[in-house]
């Protein structure tokens, strides 16, 4: 998408949009119909869904020919909309639950594109479009200025009201960690039980990363009662907890 200058409006709303009613991201018109197609002849409206519902996996990239499509997508109310609803359903069930009230029953966040997000980077770099380079991507991180998702915030918000811990499990690397701080605070994540990131000596999947960790937490004594991310890897393994919500990101994928 040609110059999209959005940067300004996607930081602005998603600001603004902490403190009262979530406003669209940006006032792009959503694509009419199925959308585009890519060069397998499946719309692009398709592609997501079967990425979104883990139909396709191990992919590299989104297709070319979708990058008007996503931008649309992730730009306008659509994924303000799917988020939302994924976040209501995780307060209606967070609210359903009776707390042992030992500060032992914890809500695991994934960061990136969960309660960060770094939309502003990837409307610069194709929606995903672009293969990853963790050069740019990392330089993105250490500016620190990633905005909350604003329904995951809201949800987050009441789950501390509620009593629950809040445990951050990030694929960020260690090093990240101060700077990971500072951004979470400043946008409003205040207070969390632990913030978990990768160490160096970290082998293997990102599955298989969280599914250790989380495997120590539940040797600690913590009843995992929700789990939020946006890979399905952050969803799948062992220790996954009573109930996992899937928030939406066809931009993309991490095994």
């Amino acid at each position: 998408m040609e110059g999209l200058a959005l940067f300004f409006i996607l930081t602005t709303a998603l600001s603004v949009s902490q403190a009262r009613e979530p406003l669209p991201i940006h006032f792009l018109r959503s694509l009419s119909g199925t959308g585009a197609e890519h060069s397998d002849g499946v719309s692009c409206l398709s592609w997501r869904l079967a990425v979104e519902t883990y139909n396709i996996r191990e992919w590299k990239t989104v297709p070319e020919s979708c990058e008007d499509y996503m931008g649309n997508y992730m730009l306008g109310n659509r994924y303000r909309k799917d988020s939302k609803v994924v976040a209501n359903e995780a307060t209606l069930y967070a609210k359903s639950l009776k707390l042992g009230g030992d500060g032992k029953d914890v809500w695991i966040f994934d960061v990136d594109e969960t309660t960060l997000s770094n939309l502003p980077y990837y409307a610069q770099h194709g929606f995903g479009v672009e293969t990853y380079n963790s050069t740019s991507i990392n330089e993105w991180v250490y500016l620190g200025k990633a905005p909350a998702l604003p329904e995951s915030l809201k949800l987050y918000k009441k789950l501390v009201s509620l009593g629950f811990k809040i445990i951050f499990l990030t694929g960020r690397g260690e090093a990240q960690r101060n700077i990971t701080v500072t951004n979470l605070k400043n946008v409003g994540y205040h207070t969390w039980e632990r913030l978990i990131l990768k160490g160096s000596s970290e082998v293997g999947t990102s599955l298989q990363y969280k599914s250790r960790q989380r495997k120590v937490l539940v040797e600690e004594g913590y009843r995992i009662l929700g789990n939020m991310g946006d890979q399905w890897s952050d969803l799948l393994g062992r220790n996954i907890g009573n109930r996992t919500f899937k928030v939406p990101d066809p931009m993309y994928y991490i095994a």
